[in-house]
């Protein structure tokens, strides 16, 4: 990765003048800083404070079909330090989150990414590498160092990738593929698979391959939109011969689209961990700290069940979101923690939002037995600029 940055400087000083280098550069990044109050963490992960990430690099064309991309991290969870008093400080805690080039039209038809890159979607509960946002306890933007190819038309988008990914506890290998087909306006189908392999012969998953693979159906005419995704784990050698414990999910989300209202809800079951690397992290309480200690959802006590019914109100440049959850052990029949949000948000123009949020937890019997000690009361409030 080194190498590659390495060129990218030496294409920006070097390049003839004549060939109209950097024809097309923009400045890229965007800063986050949630300040969050967290009472009655039986975890004890978190209790007041204040967060921030600033992502920032730039994003040029080299010549026609060749972009390079070069952005650098700096934040106060992720490696970093709230302290310092000189710039050097800082800059020790730098890390480079992207770093690529992006081929074009690579022989007519497709596009190239090679280097370090973001990856996935960011509402996907089983693969995401990328900044995540309002979530006051993960303030990382994992990435992936790989090769990716994809082809798309107006019917399909067709995705390979192969890399390495540092955001787990080892290094691991990656090799996935991820096909999206549009049947029509409002009919679209996805299917996916990943192959995961530790660095590290001696963890986890029988020192051999793991990985999960699923499919997403999507029906999203104008007045409303409805989704169901199924993904499934492997381990070992089971991706044809499977486990009676082999792990498994299932997500549906619904809403409908009104003038100024948008109800919605969402059922989640998920039976162990599918994959550490999705970014589904509902709730302020529950979701926040799962996600600070960097724990899927899945991995909620012995795999989970999961209610949301929620609301957004659009009005002017404000929207306003009130949620409710029930958060079960997917193997208790009535012991349920339930939880109530309500977060606001201001779009002060396209670039700059505010946001502020408030959650209430009601633990379960089971939860102040084991990973809560008390009922949780958080609120957080934000600002999010990107350019």
């Amino acid at each position: 990765m080194k190498k590659l940055l390495g060129l990218l400087l030496v294409l920006t000083m070097a390049w003839p003048v004549s060939a109209e280098v950097f024809k097309d550069v923009n400045l890229v990044g965007e800063i986050q800083t949630i300040a969050f109050d967290a009472r009655h963490d039986g975890s004890n992960e978190f209790g007041s404070g204040t967060k921030y990430r600033v992502l920032a690099g730039v994003s040029a064309e080299l010549v026609e079909d060749v972009r390079a991309n070069v952005l650098f991290q700096y934040n106060n969870v992720w490696n970093g330090s709230a302290a310092g008093d000189n710039l050097q400080h800082y800059w020790d805690h730098v890390k480079l989150a992207e770093a690529n080039v992006v081929l074009s039209n690579l022989f007519d038809c497709f596009e190239a990414t090679v280097g370090r890159q973001f990856y996935g979607d960011e509402d996907s509960a089983v693969l995401y590498l990328g900044p995540n946002h309002y979530v006051f306890n993960m303030n990382a933007a994992p990435s992936l160092d790989a090769a990716k190819l994809t082809y798309s038309d107006d019917f399909k988008a067709v995705t390979l990738v192969a890399g390495k990914i540092k955001h787990l506890a080892y290094d691991s290998d990656v090799y996935g593929a991820d096909v999206k087909l549009n049947l029509t306006d409002a009919w679209q189908l996805q299917a996916y698979g990943y192959d995961i392999k530790n660095s590290e012969d001696e963890v986890g998953y029988d020192g051999k391959h793991y990985g999960f693979y699923g499919a997403k159906a999507t029906f999203a005419p104008q007045a409303f939109a409805v989704s169901a995704e199924y993904a499934r784990g492997f381990e070992g050698h089971r991706l044809v011969k499977e486990g009676h414990d082999t792990p498994y999910m299932v997500k549906a989300d619904g809403a409908l689209y009104l003038e100024a209202f948008t109800p919605r809800a969402t059922f989640y079951y998920a039976k162990g961990v599918v994959s550490l690397l999705g970014n589904y992290y509902p709730g302020l309480a529950v979701g926040h700290l799962l996600a600070g200690l960097n724990m899927p959802l899945s991995d909620y006590s012995d795999g989970i069940r999961l209610f949301n019914v929620g609301v957004d109100y659009a009005w002017n440049k404000f929207v306003f979101s009130l949620d409710g959850f029930s958060f079960q052990d997917r193997t208790a029949q009535q012991s349920s923690t339930w939880e109530a949000d309500l977060v606001a948000k201001y779009n002060h123009n396209e670039y700059v939002q505010l946001f502020a949020g408030l959650g209430y937890a009601k633990y379960s019997a089971a939860d102040q037995q084991t990973q809560f000690a008390k009922d949780n009361t958080v609120g957080q409030v934000g600002m999010l600029i990107k350019f």
